[in-house]
């Protein structure tokens, strides 16, 4: 088979992606590249990228083309743009044309994938500006329409795709994320101080990783916090005064770490976190390169992430991967990504996620469990997997199509 992929979501080639449609788009076609020696690939990049270091993708099985006109799009009707593209990908004489995001060139008619790793303007349309809600329910609609198959990263997504374009089941292939192999390593102590000095953090510490936005349920993750400072969950018995010291006491040395770029409503979540009276232990470091995961992960005491929808969540399983205990959502794919492996909260009762995390500083029994099943729980996913379920599904795409034909 001759696959083309579009790779124009990989804007970092020498070092891949951290987070988003970028590090599924880098890490699926490493590990496609790594796996498949039989099927010809023809790698889609824009031409911003054609001076950077592309080496990692060369093979002898691979062809690395440039999209030509990208410089003038903004130019152009975007029904222009793309015919161009569409004409562009023709020429080539793909088999199967896989775009990792839920996007085809309109008039593209040959047989296609499209990857869909959430539905979130349709779940959370309040969340984005009428110009992005209009593109993104134009693209997606579209491209659910044309696309010949559809890679869904979840159950949890399966079920929205169907739900809200009436897709058949049997168009639609559940292919979990994998995880990179190298979170499951120890990462030395001094590494992990290194991390915290330049980030600033000065003490143990609890970690939020993701997009500082609303979806993110940033503004009760911060609640929370407050609430397990002040130590509004106490003990059963009043008898227990001294141990209740000794917890307050240790408490009061954790800070909260709320990892990630500004997303929407990110004026409010800092006027909110300045606000707050403990504002200097509720640290903003911002964007995390992807060589400063690892031990930002394994530095931490536990990892909070009890979004409010989430299409797959691969943050817990990183977390996981680095034997830190997770709290996270009852609701959409993180149950399904958890599988009883993490603290489920009812992610918009505060009270619930504070007693979660009291439970999980004050329960060394609790902690080790987590820590280890976690990690267990992580080993399930892989990106060789997600590679080889892909390969199949191309076969199946293009079998599919060669029938309908015929």
């Amino acid at each position: 088979m001759k696959i083309g992929i579009d790779c124009r979501t990989i804007l970092n080639p020498e070092k891949g992606e951290a987070a988003g449609v970028g590090h599924y788009t880098y890490q699926l076609v490493r590990h496609l590249l790594e796996v498949d020696k039989d099927n010809f690939y023809v790698l889609f990049f824009d031409r911003e990228v054609a001076n950077r270091h592309l080496s990692k993708f060369e093979r002898d099985n691979v062809e690395i083309k440039f999209f030509p006109f990208v410089q003038y799009r903004k130019f152009l009707p975007q029904s222009y743009s793309n015919f161009l593209a569409s004409a562009f990908l023709a020429k080539e004489e793909l088999d199967v044309f896989h775009s990792p995001t839920a996007n085809l060139p309109s008039s593209y008619s040959y047989p296609s994938i499209i990857t869909i790793h959430d539905l979130a303007v349709y779940k959370f349309p309040e969340l984005y500006s009428e110009k992005d809600r209009k593109i993104l329910y134009s693209n997606t609609s579209s491209a659910v329409k044309q696309a010949t198959k559809i890679i869904a990263v979840s159950q949890s997504t399966k079920k929205d795709i169907q739900d809200i374009f009436s897709v058949e089941s049997e168009n639609i292939k559940l292919i979990y994320h994998g995880i990179d192999k190298r979170f499951f390593g120890q990462v030395p102590a001094k590494e992990i101080e290194k991390i915290k000095t330049r980030l600033g953090i000065g003490a143990n510490y609890i970690l939020f990783l993701g997009t500082l936005d609303s979806r993110k349920n940033i503004f009760r993750i911060v609640e929370s916090y407050e609430r397990l400072r002040d130590r509004l969950i106490e003990l059963p018995q009043a008898s227990q005064a001294e141990e209740q010291s000794n917890i307050n006491h240790l408490l009061s040395k954790y800070q909260l770490v709320l990892a990630g770029k500004p997303g929407n409503q990110y004026d409010q979540i800092f006027e909110r976190i300045n606000d707050s009276k403990y504002k200097d232990d509720i640290l903003l470091p911002g964007y995390i390169n992807s060589e400063d995961l690892d031990p930002l992960f394994q530095g931490a005491k536990f990892f909070i992430f009890p979004s409010l929808y989430e299409g797959f969540g691969l943050p817990i399983l990183e977390a996981m991967a680095s034997g830190v205990p997770v709290i996270t959502s009852n609701i959409s794919s993180m149950p399904e990504i958890a599988r009883g492996h993490a603290i489920l909260v009812d992610p918009l009762n505060v009270s619930e996620i504070a007693q979660a995390m009291s439970d999980l500083l004050t329960d060394t029994h609790l902690w080790h469990d987590l820590s280890r099943s976690g990690r267990e729980r992580a080993k399930e996913f892989s990106w060789e997997d997600t590679a080889k379920e892909t390969i199949k599904f191309y076969k199946e795409t293009l079998y599919k199509e060669t029938a309908n034909i015929k």
